[in-house]
C-alpha cells in the first residue's frame, strides 16, 4: 500500500484536515467549525476525511497537528509531529509557493503575518486581541446587514465609492457602521468599506513595522473574500496570491512536517468511536501548584502536561483512571 500523511489544524473557530501523498497531492480534505469542542470537532473531521480516502490503496503512516489545540488533538490522534501555527503555515506555503516573501493570514478570531527569506520564516507577528481585523468581525457585520458572509466579497466589488469605516477596534467600527447605514450609504459601499477596514486594521496592527515584500500570499478563511483580497492589493499596491487551498494551509503544513519527520505510526479511523475526556488537576506538591491537563481515552489516561517538575508527573499518575461516574 502507498503511504499517506495526515495534517490537522484545530483553531478556536475552525478545524481543518487533509490527507496527502508523498508528492503533496491532496487525497481528502475537510473544513468544519470547532464549536468550542476540539475533540468532538476532530471526531467529525475524521469521519469526513475517511469518506473520500481510499483505505484499500493508501495507509496513513504519520500525522501532524497544529493550531491552538494541537497538543490535545495530537494526543487524541496519536500525532507523530506537533508544531506551532507559524511553522506549519510557513512550511505549507513555501512548499507550493517557494518564492513567497510575505504570508498574510486571517482566520476566524486571529490573524498573523510571516516574513520569509530564502524559504525560511525569519519574522512573524500575531494578533489575538482585537477582532476588527478577523473573519469574526466580517461575520458579525454580515448578520447586521442581512447579507450571507460568503457573498460579501462579490458585493464589495460592485462598489465605486467604498464607505470609510473606523477600523481602530470592533466597537468603534460597529458604531460607525450603524451611523453610515442611517445616513444612507449603499450596502455595496458599506461592505467594501468593511473589507477596507479589515485590511487597514490588519496592516496597522499585525503588519505594523513589518516590511511587506512581494510575492505576497494571502491565506486563511478570509482569503476566500475577494473584496478583502482587492483591498489588500489596493493598500499594498501589489498583486496578492490566493491559493485555492489557502484555508487549509496550516493542516497542509502539518502533514508535510509529518512526512519529513522519520517517526511513523499506525493509524485507524476507529478513534471516532472512542470516548475521550480531559480533566484539569492542581498538583499542590510544591509552591508552583501547577495546573496539569490529563487526557483520558475510554477511562485510561493517555497523556498529561503542564507540570514543571517531577512532582506534577507523580500527581497525574494518581488519577490515571476515571471511574464511569466521572465522565
Amino acid at each position: 500500500m502507498e503511504h499517506a500523511y495526515m495534517g490537522i489544524d484545530v483553531g478556536s473557530i475552525s478545524t481543518k484536515g487533509v490527507i496527502m501523498t508523498r508528492d503533496n497531492t491532496i487525497l481528502s480534505s475537510a473544513y468544519i467549525w470547532t464549536e468550542g469542542n476540539p475533540i468532538g470537532a476532530v471526531k467529525k473531521l475524521l469521519e469526513l476525511l475517511q469518506k473520500d480516502f481510499d483505505e484499500t490503496k493508501y495507509k496513513i503512516v504519520a500525522i501532524g497537528t497544529t493550531g491552538s489545540a494541537r497538543k490535545l488533538v495530537g494526543t487524541v490522534v496519536g500525532a507523530t509531529v506537533v508544531k506551532n501555527e507559524i511553522t506549519a503555515h510557513a512550511v505549507g506555503t513555501t512548499t507550493f509557493h517557494p518564492d513567497v516573501r510575505t504570508i498574510l493570514e486571517i482566520g476566524g478570531q486571529d490573524s498573523k503575518i510571516i516574513i520569509v527569506e530564502n524559504g525560511v520564516a525569519i519574522d512573524y507577528a500575531m494578533n489575538t486581541l482585537c477582532a476588527a481585523g478577523t473573519g469574526a468581525f466580517l461575520s458579525s457585520q454580515s448578520h447586521r446587514l442581512g447579507i450571507p458572509v460568503e457573498d460579501m466579497g462579490e458585493i464589495a466589488l460592485k462598489s465605486e465609492h467604498p464607505t470609510q469605516i473606523a477600523a481602530r477596534c470592533t466597537v468603534f467600527a460597529e458604531s460607525d457602521l450603524v451611523h453610515k447605514i442611517q445616513v444612507g450609504h449603499t450596502k455595496q459601499d458599506i461592505v467594501a468599506g468593511l473589507c477596507d477596514a479589515v485590511v487597514g486594521n490588519y496592516l496597522n496592527n499585525v503588519g505594523k513595522g513589518k516590511k511587506i515584500v512581494s510575492p505576497v500570499v494571502f491565506q486563511g478563511g478570509v482569503s476566500k473574500n475577494v473584496g478583502v483580497v482587492k483591498a489588500f492589493e489596493r493598500q499594498l499596491d501589489t498583486h496578492v496570491i490566493v491559493d485555492e487551498n489557502g484555508h487549509l494551509m496550516g493542516a497542509i503544513g502539518a502533514a508535510i512536517l509529518a512526512r519529513r519527520n522519520k517517526k511513523r505510526t499506525t493509524f485507524s479511523f476507529d478513534i471516532e468511536d472512542m470516548e475521550f475526556v480531559t480533566r484539569e488537576i492542581n498538583c499542590g506538591g510544591c509552591p508552583n501548584n501547577c495546573e496539569i491537563i490529563c487526557v483520558y481515552r475510554d477511562g485510561e489516561m493517555i497523556d498529561s502536561w503542564g507540570n514543571r517538575c517531577e512532582r506534577g508527573a507523580i500527581a497525574a499518575k494518581k488519577v490515571s483512571h476515571l471511574s464511569p461516574d466521572m465522565y
